[in-house]
């Protein structure tokens, strides 16, 4: 296994509060906020302050706990019922990462299945979120090493948003790819786009990666087809926020974007995800629900107008990159290839 560099710990359960990087205040500060109630939780998951498929499902599953320790007063079923739906309440707060919706079902498992009492279920559920958070950065590095194999040496590799440690518990996931390919070969570089409207590229991505040692130049959206044609870059690859059965890839606004231009200039595109970002209860990319986010996130940067007053705006947090245009799902388990709707039900056969 590849060494773990990185010394992000985007979020950790501490005895009985959640602690997490305030991701909404880079690249000015880098502060941790400790989380102590579930609608604190609900709204830093809403806000952003956490973000990124992997840790939004710890955030989710950290929140369950909250609520079980706000309703530890309860008889045991009155308990059991509220908890339940302070559990489904949480899945609502970003709708587009299945991970969350993953990390809560986990947790309703135990809820429903445990024989302990009140007291001994808020324990369980203590414990499993923080099994949850190690086997996540576990998970990463793996991600990371499968990757690492189909990067050329010397290879500049296209990112689009943050999908490294302060995407998930830490190491990250087409970050993971990349540190994982640093350590073999340090003549790789990274091209990372700014991902705008909320700039994770270029708040987050090129934070973690300089802070890391790994060369990196920040582009504009609009600039990766320019590199491209150029023959600048070798590869790309982008986190998921969930996958359908049949390959299909939501992830933030603008990577259909850059993995049209990756297919027309021959450029093999990636996507790196965890298999718990895979739904396999949905056949096509059509049926995944596309969170439309506040106007204000195009409108403003920093908390200044940069368009005229009364302009209409749409902002859809996700776009759906097709199958066709995806080289391989890199997880776990290894790198699925088309067809998709083949190895994506073999891998989840065999788990």
């Amino acid at each position: 296994m590849t060494e773990f560099k990185s010394k992000i710990r985007t979020i950790q359960w501490l005895d009985t509060f959640s602690r997490m990087v305030d991701q909404t205040l880079f690249p000015y500060e880098f502060n941790y906020i400790d989380i102590k109630t579930g609608d604190e939780m609900f709204a830093a998951i809403k806000t952003m302050i956490v973000r990124g498929a992997p840790a939004i499902g710890i955030a989710g599953a950290h929140g369950v706990v909250l609520y079980a320790q706000e309703l530890n007063k309860l008889p045991r079923d009155e308990f059991i019922k509220k908890l339940l739906e302070k559990a489904d309440y949480m899945t609502t707060s970003r709708p587009t990462a299945v991970n969350l919706m993953w990390a809560v079902d986990k947790q309703k498992e135990i809820i429903k299945n445990s024989k302990s009492d009140v007291k001994g279920i808020i324990e369980e559920l203590k414990q499993n979120a923080i099994k949850l958070e190690n086997e996540d950065i576990e998970i990463n590095k793996k991600i990371g090493d499968f990757g690492a194999e189909v990067v050329p040496k010397s290879a500049t590799i296209l990112t689009h948003c943050n999908a490294g440690a302060l995407a998930t518990v830490g190491y990250g996931t087409a970050l993971g790819v990349v540190r994982s390919a640093f350590a073999k070969d340090p003549t790789i570089q990274v091209f990372a786009d700014e991902t705008r409207p909320r700039q994770q590229g270029a708040r987050i991505t090129t934070l973690e990666l300089t802070m890391d040692g790994i060369p990196t130049t920040l582009i504009t959206d609009g600039m990766c087809s320019y590199f491209m044609k150029k023959g600048m870059i070798d590869m790309v690859v982008v986190g998921a926020d969930r996958i359908a059965a049949n390959g299909d890839t939501a992830n933030k606004i603008g990577t259909y974007t850059v993995a049209i231009a990756a297919k027309y200039h021959d450029i093999p595109f990636y996507i790196a995800a965890p298999l718990s970002t895979i739904d396999i209860n949905i056949k096509t990319g059509d049926e995944i629900p596309i969170e439309e986010r506040s106007h204000d996130e195009v409108t403003h940067i920093n908390g200044k107008a940069i368009c005229a007053d009364g302009v209409n705006i749409i902002n859809p947090g996700f776009d759906v990159t097709p199958h066709e245009l995806i080289s391989g799902i890199i997880t776990e388990k290894g790198i699925l290839r088309p067809d998709y709707k083949k190895s994506i039900a073999d891998v989840f056969k065999n788990l």
